[in-house]
C-alpha cells in the first residue's frame, strides 16, 4: 500500500479485520507495518458444576462439608 492509498480506510480496515499486516511504502522501501490487534481470546465457558453435584448427591448435605463450613465460621481468619 502506497501513502495514496492509505486514504481509502475502508479496504485498509478490511485487510487488518482479515488479520494481515499492511506495509506501508514509497517506491518499494517499506516504511511503516500496520499490525492488526491481538484478538482476545474467548473465556473458557466452564460447567455447571452446581447442577452435577444436585445430579449427583441431590439435596443431600454431606456431613464433612458441614463441618468444614462451621469451622469456616469460627476460624479468626
Amino acid at each position: 500500500m502506497n501513502l495514496r492509498q492509505l486514504r481509502d480506510t475502508r479496504q485498509l480496515k478490511a485487510w487488518l479485520k482479515a488479520g494481515e499486516t499492511v506495509e506501508l511504502r514509497e517506491r518499494d522501501k517499506v516504511l511503516a507495518r500496520i499490525v492488526p490487534e491481538e484478538t482476545a481470546k474467548q473465556p473458557i465457558e466452564w460447567p455447571d458444576f452446581e447442577a452435577r453435584r444436585k445430579a449427583i448427591f441431590g439435596d443431600r448435605i454431606l456431613p464433612a462439608v458441614d463441618q468444614l463450613l462451621e469451622d469456616r465460621e469460627n476460624s479468626r481468619y
